[in-house]
């Protein structure tokens, strides 16, 4: 038998979230090997992410399954009030998995959404939600410019052609261009010939200019634009993303980039921080132990033995 009345039912007014949720997917199964600096990595990203937004944000993170000193950190961020919302699932439920949940979930009118290992630079959220107030039927927009595959924005250039001012040129600089690709283990030799032989779609609307393309690691986009490719069905963890991009690109919607680099991948370590990526982007292409490691047979004996490995101890 109820004694007494519910205080809550005295309560007048409850605290509405922000216009815009940031929405962060974080994953850590352990603090050694690849992911020895990724605890710091985090503690950077979320650091520069809040550090001149240039709009206020709810912070919503989602920790697929994380080892305990991770989830630790993530309640005492939350609990001296540096993050909104706080999911903790028990078990890695994939990147689709967490997606259905946190892009669902999220009360924002606006879903920024990033992983984990993305350094901001100021003005990063203002800057991608004044394209994507400003153009048209937008997907979502990607707060750094990167020479993505065609095949992802076709949709945006055939708008593009029609509506507003469309140029093809290098508009992206060099040192952007590599920047970007040497956090993703590539070499800068490997990378010129690929720079000299591709190029850029800059799109001008309404005195606002934006770069053809987008990517699913960090975007900007209405919830209710995101909703209709909800639920995602990937059975594996992670490699499926991209069907994201294709299925925006296929129903129309335009794919956008701010024209200069205001978030980049760190990845698993702080090297980027530290001004290493240059100097391990030259290293590498005359590295003889890691021509070894590519050469076919080596790499997929090597790659099976450790995915067993990772299983045996986190699946």
């Amino acid at each position: 038998m109820r004694k007494g009345q519910n205080p809550a039912k005295f309560v007048k007014d409850v605290a509405k979230p922000e216009r815009i949720t940031v929405a962060l997917l974080n994953y850590i199964p352990f603090l050694s090997g690849f992911y020895a600096e990724t605890l710091d990595v985090l503690k950077v990203s979320l650091e520069s992410m809040r550090k001149g937004a240039g709009l206020p944000f709810d912070l919503m993170v989602f920790d697929n399954g994380s080892c305990e000193e991770v989830r630790e950190y993530l309640v005492n961020e939350k609990e001296e009030g540096r993050i909104q919302y706080l999911i903790l699932s028990e078990k890695n439920v994939g990147k689709g998995g967490a997606w259905n949940v946190m892009l669902a979930g999220a009360p924002g009118e606006i879903i920024a959404y990033t992983d984990a290992d993305v350094l901001f630079s100021p003005n990063w959220l203002s800057r991608s939600v004044e394209i994507l107030e400003t153009f048209p039927n937008v997907g979502m927009v990607t707060a750094r410019p990167f020479r993505t595959p065609p095949e992802f924005y076709e949709g945006t250039l055939k708008w593009a052609k029609e509506n507003a001012q469309l140029d093809e040129g290098q508009f992206i600089a060099w040192e952007t261009f590599l920047e970007f690709n040497l956090s993703l283990g590539q070499t800068e030799e490997e990378n010129k010939k690929v720079y000299a032989e591709t190029k850029d779609w800059r799109i001008q609307y309404k005195n606002v200019t934006a770069i053809a393309g987008a990517s699913h690691w960090q975007f900007t986009v209405y919830k209710s634009t995101l909703q209709q490719f909800l639920p995602f069905d990937m059975d594996k963890p992670m490699g499926q993303v991209r069907q994201l991009d294709k299925r925006m690109n296929d129903a129309g919607l335009l794919r956008l980039m701010v024209p200069d680099p205001l978030a980049m991948n760190m990845s698993n370590t702080l090297g980027y921080l530290r001004g290493e990526l240059k100097a391990e982007g030259r290293k590498r292409k005359v590295g003889f132990g890691k021509r070894v490691l590519e050469i076919g047979f080596i790499k997929k004996i090597l790659l099976a033995m450790y995915n067993k490995i990772f299983s045996w101890y986190y699946s």
